[in-house]
């Protein structure tokens, strides 16, 4: 027989037929039983719903067979399931297979470069989920697996559902569900059960006490499941310098204009109008033609009496089109750096010299905007940290995989950048 802790009971209560939440999240410390709880739940459904389909996944396949896949053995017997009995596990396959006719998928869920958008698993049906450490796993394989979710859900009249478990990180696990559960703001559609390891009464006292020894950021999340703890190490803008960004005070200087461009229907398309060092105007515009865009910038120029020398554009993909159109400045994120022997390219270069001037206390940003501005420069972390390489930082697409939103605005105040890198004079005109 299977006793669950009190946590797990108010996990498994959210994953209920009757209970609003289509995903749950399980997050928080080291040694919480989340594994345990989430492989109990695939086998009472798949002994529950006969003929029924469910997936476990994780980051890594072989990782997964280690990890998650033992503790579903343990699980098992726990329930007095027989290997090779009342249950089969192919090792080519990897499938859990019933004497009812229920299987469990494992599934490897990296974001590979041949498949970042997760078309491989288009060609499943689902019942439901179980992702273990969900925190490394991308927001966009999520969201496919969940469009996958009707298999036989009709014939047992069952609503979709899909558990996640994870230890708490700042990726997009804390911006989706974390940060809204704290601000009472969690859509119905999910759920969110925080967890320490003091939850666990079964964990040895010798476990509690080697996390207690941890480093302290390190021993506030995996000991306390905290998710405030600090992630300074690799980013780039010290938290407490950007919130001083953001004061009543009145810059003077040119005006100048950045924009970051997206295709329609692709990301968002942000401009910023610039007095000086300081933000006067940030404007985010969803499925935005690039005719559209041409005209706001130019109307938004025009108003404001920016000189064209002064107008910078993303020129990488569709951007180009913009810069033709206004016969702007454009920025190339993978081209040269000014000290190149300092910086993998112009990009990171941009977002370093950002994070000195924040640093400095130079950069004033309008507080209309902080929330969507810190959350997206905070984002941003530096590549290889450890090493003496060049100054790089993570891919666009890294970000976005990691906290599921792409930094539009964090790039669009970056290439102000490039006007205090290349002296006003020597600017380039197209």
């Amino acid at each position: 027989m299977v006793e669950f802790l009190p946590k797990q009971l108010e996990c498994l209560r959210a994953l209920a037929i009757d209970a609003p939440a289509e995903v749950v999240l399980f997050g928080g410390a080291a040694g919480g039983s989340k594994s345990f709880t989430g492989c109990a739940w695939q086998i009472e459904r798949r002994l529950k719903y006969a003929g029924t389909r469910g997936l476990i996944g994780r980051s890594k396949l072989d990782t997964l067979k280690k990890t998650t896949l033992r503790t579903f053995f343990e699980v098992a017997s726990l329930y007095g399931l027989r290997a090779n009995i009342d249950y089969i596990f192919n090792a080519q396959s990897n499938i859990v297979s019933f004497t009812n006719g229920s299987e469990i998928i494992l599934k490897d869920l990296f974001a590979y470069p041949s498949d970042v958008m997760f078309d491989g698993l288009g060609g499943y049906e689902l019942t439901d989920f179980f992702v273990d450490e969900a925190s490394q796993v991308s927001k966009r394989a999520i969201d496919v697996l969940r469009s996958r979710l009707r298999f036989k859900l009709k014939q047992y009249n069952i609503p979709p559902k899909g558990l996640l478990t994870c230890n708490p990180s700042k990726g997009w696990l804390y911006n989706e569900f974390y940060s809204k559960w704290k601000q009472e703001k969690l859509p119905l559609h999910y759920a969110f059960i925080p967890a320490t390891s003091h939850d666990n009464k079964y964990l040895p006292a010798s476990y509690i006490q080697t996390l207690e020894r941890l480093p302290e950021q390190e021993r506030l999340r995996l000991l306390v499941g905290s998710w405030e703890y600090d992630e300074s190490a690799d980013a780039l803008f010290n938290y407490d310098d950007l919130l001083r960004c953001f004061r009543d005070e009145t810059l003077t200087g040119e005006f100048f204009i950045s924009a970051d461009i997206a295709r329609l229907g692709k990301d968002r398309t942000t401009v910023c109008l610039w007095r000086g060092l300081q933000l006067l105007e940030l404007h985010v515009m969803k499925k935005q033609r690039i005719t559209e865009t041409v005209e706001f910038i130019r109307a938004l120029a025009a108003k404001n009496n920016v000189r064209l020398q002064n107008v910078i554009c993303d020129e990488d993909g569709v951007g180009g089109g913009a810069v033709d159109s206004l016969r702007c400045k454009g920025f190339l994120n993978g081209s040269r750096a000014k000290k190149p022997e300092r910086f993998v390219n112009l990009k990171a270069e941009c977002y370093f010299k950002l994070a000195e001037l924040v640093e400095q206390n130079k950069i004033v940003f309008v507080s209309k905007y902080k929330e969507d501005i810190v959350k997206e420069l905070d984002m941003v972390r530096r590549r290889n940290i450890d090493t003496d390489n060049k100054l790089s930082v993570i891919s666009k697409e890294e970000m976005h995989r990691m906290h599921g939103i792409s930094p539009d605005i964090a790039d669009a105040i970056m290439l102000r950048m490039y006007y205090e890198l290349v002296p006003y004079g020597k600017i380039q005109y197209i």
